[in-house]
């Protein structure tokens, strides 16, 4: 038996366990079959061992759905000369999965004798944990490529029970609002990579999305990562003009810990135009209101990154953009101290933006001392383009000095090993 390191490696890239793998691969089986498969973490870990080569045909057609990768991208052997061949598949049945798997309606072809399925609560709360582990899964890796095509694979799921199964319109609602929060998910992974105009689709679907939910919550979120889209787009008034949607939903007079999260977002704004007065009101708001908010209330998965780390790193990324560099340093320092464990994508961000604080102070031994901190899987996207930014001012300010050429001799070998791998 050979190891089937293809599919080791796309789990750790995606960073799923084989419980959620396994889930992800009945569902997919469930709409195109209407029933879900009974696929466990044990049966993952045949396919990581190389025990079970070349998985059931309807189950290929599910990795190929879930994945976006074909069986044999995927790692896995088609059975070829001297081992028992596969039983021949009904015609009916493959039909049924190349028609799915091809992007048309996933609905079994007996739909004269099949009952449509009925969705309920239990579905939305097993999407409402999918949604909290690719949460989970960005605030460990950032936006990757692969948290975002998980999160668009799991926006087009919710949407495909929409259409193949009956529901209340309290379900269908809250089915919305799930593929709205996959889809700003998808969003904010595209924003945290740099993927701007990828982005800029996430954008409008999850728009439509949103109002179709009639939640204010998830409207909520999709309009105050449009404003992080917007600040990444140069298009400050945009951006204030998302905080100002963010701040108009229910939900920020209902509950004060949105209304602190889009008072934060729209200080950085306000730093981006250099108004400090508003900047520093705005955080002011933000803070008044956090110590407000009930911290056990119930709220969406998405929304438990809120809290004072957090207004910590908008109070910081603030102050940088001002200039203001023993303020921002300060609220680094503050960031770093209270953020959690499992906010590796924060701290890095956090690591970064302090480096740039002690760079304005002219602290260069301080400086590059935290930039190296930053840890390698963690330097894609906005993080690589702040450390880029840093080495650039870096040189301007001290070309030759000690610092700077160890700054430039770590990136060299970072490069070069990079390369060789």
């Amino acid at each position: 038996m050979a190891l089937n390191t293809a599919l080791a490696t796309y789990l750790a890239e995606t960073g799923m366990t084989e419980t959620e793998f396994a889930e992800e691969v009945n569902d997919a089986i469930g709409q195109l079959a209407g029933r879900r498969g009974m696929l466990t973490d044990r049966s993952v870990r045949r396919w990581l061992c190389g025990e079970v080569a070349w998985p059931q045909a309807k189950q290929r057609v599910a990795l190929e759905r879930v994945t976006g990768k074909s069986p044999e991208e995927l790692g896995f052997v088609r059975r070829g000369k001297g081992t028992h061949p596969a039983p021949p598949e009904d015609p009916v049945r493959r039909r049924t999965f190349i028609t799915a798997s091809a992007g048309t309606a996933a609905v079994p072809l007996a739909t004269a004798t099949s009952p449509i399925p009925r969705i309920g609560s239990s579905d939305v709360d097993r999407l409402t944990a999918k949604l909290a582990d690719l949460v989970a899964s960005d605030n460990r890796h950032g936006g990757t490529q692969a948290v975002e095509a998980r999160a668009v694979r799991l926006a087009a799921q919710t949407l495909d029970l929409q259409q193949t199964s009956i529901a209340s319109q309290r379900v269908r609602g809250e089915l919305y609002s799930l593929a709205a929060a996959f889809t700003s998910s998808a969003m904010w992974a595209a924003i945290d990579g740099r993927r701007l105009d990828e982005a800029t689709q996430h954008l409008n679907k999850a728009v439509t999305l949103a109002g179709l939910s009639a939640d204010p919550a998830v409207q909520f979120r999709v309009w105050g990562h449009a404003g992080a889209l917007y600040r990444q787009l140069g298009r400050s008034t945009d951006a204030l003009a998302a905080d100002d949607a963010a701040r108009s939903t229910p939900i920020t007079r209902r509950d004060p810990l949105y209304a602190s999260l889009a008072h934060a977002r729209t200080a950085v704004h306000h730093a981006d135009d250099g108004n400090t007065p508003a900047a520093r009101r705005s955080l002011d708001h933000a803070q008044h209101a956090l110590d407000r908010a009930d911290p056990d209330a119930h709220r969406p998965p998405w929304m438990a990154f809120y809290d004072q780390a957090e207004l910590e790193l908008l109070a910081l990324t603030t102050h940088l953009t001002l200039g203001r560099w023993a303020e921002a340093e300060a609220h680094a320092h503050r960031n770093l101290t209270l953020l959690r464990h499992d906010f590796q994508r924060n701290r890095a961000l956090a690591l970064a933006h302090l480096a740039h604080a002690q760079l304005g102070q002219d602290d260069l031994e301080p400086a590059v001392t935290t930039a190296l901190k930053v840890p390698a899987e963690t330097r894609h996207g906005r993080i690589s383009g702040l450390l880029d930014a840093f080495g650039r001012r870096l040189t301007r300010v001290a070309p030759r000095a000690a610092e700077t050429r160890q700054w430039l001799e770590a990136q060299a070998a970072r490069t070069e090993k990079s390369t060789s791998l």
